[in-house]
């Protein structure tokens, strides 16, 4: 995935979580220190997100590479994400 910014998140990934999320990208919108807990999401929700995000991307995540709870920052999720491509 590409960054956009240095400490923005990559825009596939950005694009992913809004329409999971259902909110309009922007800036400030999803920032890389939000919690998923602080986006209303649960564990049920973030593993929906990851399975999305599997699909999309083409790429597995080892259960170790994010801890699946809802208060791993979306910094965490990018970095797992490309660190399974």
């Amino acid at each position: 995935m590409t960054r956009t910014e240095p400490d923005a998140l990559p825009e596939p990934l950005v694009v992913l979580l809004s329409e999971h999320l259902k909110v309009t990208p922007g800036a400030g919108h999803l920032p890389p220190t939000a919690t998923f807990e602080s986006l209303g999401m649960d564990s049920l929700a973030l593993m929906e997100l990851v399975v999305a995000a599997e699909e999309r991307f083409g790429i597995v995540l080892p259960e170790t590479a994010l801890d699946l709870s809802p208060s791993a920052t979306l910094a965490d999720a990018a970095r797992a994400f490309a660190d399974a491509r």
